[in-house]
């Protein structure tokens, strides 16, 4: 497997980007979606494994997943079993899990609908699937978003382009983590289509009330 883009960058995340990832917005939406429960969760884009780590305490059994050895080097030192592997293509069994999260990966991955079609192969029939990311509308490409304000500057001409982008408006004037590995887009309409046509039966969906325009949106599906 190829180096993956968050190679190198690990001990910033951990450090830096995420000091305080249980005291985070998106670490309360997790858990409030996906509710008290126990068995088998898998993690996909577990990254440095905050949240996996978190979740295990909370008496799940977490295996993480993630495309990044250097970010698995982290999350193993939390003490989460993890595989390295491709999103589309989990090193698991049919119907392996009681439960599944995925944290922000949708601008991550090349192939977002992939990623979600070997989710609902590993869950187990009426398994959960709780998913935050980026609110499609207000961040991406087309948007420079002010985090002070929490604001959007909607710029034109991008929003209905899909794809990976290294060079546009709202990466060259932005900060920090997506400058380093740039980020994939879809608008809103395909990005919600993607979850309908993988299987999944939406339960409830939540943008994070903390901003005006907010910077993710929330949604617990199920298998």
């Amino acid at each position: 497997m190829n180096e993956a883009r968050y190679d190198g960058l690990a001990d910033w995340y951990d450090t830096e980007f995420q000091p305080a990832p249980l005291e985070s917005e998106t670490w309360h939406t997790l858990v409030d979606l996906l509710g008290e429960g126990s068995g088998a969760l898998v993690d996909v884009g577990c990254g440095t494994g905050n949240y996996a780590a978190g979740l295990a305490e909370r008496g799940w059994t977490v295996t993480g997943v993630d495309q990044s050895e250097d970010m698995l080097r982290r999350a193993r030192a939390k003490g989460i079993p993890a595989a390295r592997s491709e999103a589309t293509a989990l090193p698991f069994d049919d119907a392996s899990f009681d439960a599944a999260v995925s944290t922000f990966t949708h601008t991550d991955v090349d192939d977002f609908a992939g990623l979600l079609r070997e989710v609902v192969r590993v869950l187990r029939p009426g398994a959960p699937f709780v998913y935050i990311g980026v609110h499609p509308c207000f961040v991406g490409p087309h948007s420079v978003y002010d985090v002070d304000r929490h604001v959007p500057e909607l710029q034109p001409g991008w929003y209905r382009l899909t794809g990976r982008y290294t060079k546009a408006p709202g990466i060259s004037r932005s900060s920090g983590l997506r400058m380093q590995v740039g980020a994939s887009h879809l608008p809103l309409g395909l990005f919600l289509q993607a979850f309908l046509d993988a299987g999944l039966r939406l339960e409830r969906v939540e943008e994070p009330p903390e901003r005006e325009y907010s910077f993710g949106l929330a949604f617990r599906w199920r298998r």
